[in-house]
């Protein structure tokens, strides 16, 4: 047995295995699926040589989490940022745009362009201590206090009653509520809001990226890393019990509260326990992947150049479907989230064809199919879309969870995104990561900074694991 081993080969059991690996220590991944990657795995899903990914697909913690900065992920993936970062459609042919450039975002707000610099522009021009306060557990002191204060009272804006007070028309409303609807939670809410507006500050500050080949190249990148420092990596070798590791120094584990339970057995101390039993997980989502004829047809051409598109319609739309989802219904007309990889990566799609990548919000646990009111949604706003559908592929709620462990009932964030769930991940520590068991650290999404492409919960978890078990510190992670 190594002297670590990390169990999950996503994102973050990668990045974990690679800090451990660059210590200079003996390491070891074990990954139940035959492909590592979890939530970054990219593959021929229907037919050869359309390349879909099957989780995450655009990526705009890329090129901001510090992991990946310190790591060079930008110097090991090449990453395609479209001047589009995102758009949300409405009906009549008109959109809402948000460009990288946030003058350019301002100008196609009319009216209310003033209003959104007023918003967006004090956080864009601090991302770097709003990222450090986001990055981070929040039971902190922050390092830019002026940033996390000027971030926090315009979440408390976006986040209640007041998310309106700003605004006089339709576009910027619905393209902030498309943003926020990305932390699948009551619209509007204070996580909701704290997501949306990070990831809205980010479209402006760096851009939203799409990596070349696939979301597997960033998982691939990480491997290659983890090998080249002496690391080992397993596929189709899962790990039912912490005692078929008993030998590694340290483990860690990319696996979400209800795994880490059934793995450690009566071995987990009572209270602790406890608290990973009553961890909360969120809703699901249908995954519905498309082979097209050509482009997406969109009303409003400006959509034809935007790596991602928020479909649904003007706030009170969305926050209708995704207050439905919450009450444990399927909404007739779904907030739907859409990327268009192979508009700016020819590589995925042969013959002038195109691949769409899109999912909705669903009940936790539904085994409904939601292609349907998908592609009537993507029809609303992109009449004749209907004819390019050449072929297409659904994942019910139930599948996703069937198809990775720490997708709990379809759930993508690994855990309820509430303001609960972003403090108790799982459970309320100063060290989260760390485990009652000793040499035993949790390194999924369910910890701290929560969901996301970002590596950060395995940095953190790697970080204890080297200062308790080693007496070591955290290596350079650059090429």
């Amino acid at each position: 047995m190594p002297e670590v081993a990390v169990v999950g080969s996503g994102p973050n059991g990668l990045a974990a295995a690679a800090v451990m690996a660059r210590a200079g220590l003996q390491v070891e991944v074990f990954e139940a699926a035959g492909t590592i990657g979890g939530g970054t795995r990219t593959s021929e899903l229907m037919l050869p040589g359309y390349v879909h990914d099957i989780c995450s697909a655009v990526h705009p913690m890329a090129l901001a989490s510090p992991f990946f900065r310190a790591f060079e992920l930008a110097r090991r993936v090449e990453l395609v940022v479209p001047e589009l970062s995102f758009g949300s459609p409405l009906d009549g042919g008109r959109a809402a745009l948000a460009y990288h450039s946030l003058d350019r975002t301002v100008q196609g707000l009319g009216r209310d362009g003033a209003a959104y610099r007023r918003l967006m522009g004090p956080i864009v021009s601090r991302i770097d201590g709003v990222m450090d306060l986001i990055q981070h557990q929040l039971l902190r002191i922050p390092k830019d206090p002026a940033a996390a204060a000027i971030f926090g009272l315009r979440t408390l804006e976006q986040g209640s009653g007041l998310w309106n007070m700003r605004f006089r028309e339709e576009f910027a409303p619905a393209l902030l509520s498309g943003v926020a609807a990305h932390a699948v939670s009551h619209l509007p809410s204070l996580a909701a809001a704290g997501a949306g507006l990070m990831l809205n500050a980010l479209a402006h500050a760096q851009g939203w990226p799409i990596p070349l080949g696939g979301s597997a190249s960033i998982a691939a990148a990480l491997a290659d890393d983890i090998r080249a420092h002496g690391g080992v990596i397993h596929t189709n070798r899962p790990v039912e019990s912490l005692r078929e590791l008993g030998g590694a120094r340290a483990t860690l584990l990319d696996v979400a509260p209800r795994g880490l339970l059934n793995m450690a057995g009566d071995d987990m101390p009572g209270r602790y326990r406890k608290s990973l039993e009553s961890f909360r997980y969120g809703n699901g989502s249908c995954k519905v992947d498309y082979i097209l004829s050509g482009p997406v047809p969109w009303a409003a051409k400006e959509l034809n150049d935007a790596g991602t598109v928020h479909v649904g319609g003007t706030r009170a739309e969305l926050a209708d479907a995704e207050n439905e989802v919450g009450a444990g219904k399927h909404p007739e007309r779904p907030y739907v989230l859409v990327a268009q990889p192979s508009r700016f990566d020819a590589g995925r799609a042969p013959g002038g064809h195109q691949v769409l990548w899109a999912y909705c919000h669903v009940p936790a646990g539904s085994t409904r199919d939601m292609g349907e009111a998908v592609t009537a949604q993507l029809e609303r706003f992109a009449p004749g879309f209907r004819d390019l559908v050449v072929q297409v592929h659904v994942t019910t709620a139930a599948e996703l969870a069937n198809y990775n462990r720490n997708y709990v009932g379809g759930d993508f964030s690994a855990g309820l995104m509430d303001v609960r769930g972003l403090i108790q991940r799982p459970v309320v520590s100063p060290v989260p990561w760390r485990t009652p068991l000793p040499g035993v650290y949790l390194c999924s999404s369910s910890t701290p900074p929560g969901p996301g492409v970002t590596g950060m919960p395995g940095f953190y978890a790697a970080k204890y694991a080297l200062k308790d078990m080693f007496g070591l510190k955290v290596p350079a992670l650059g090429i």
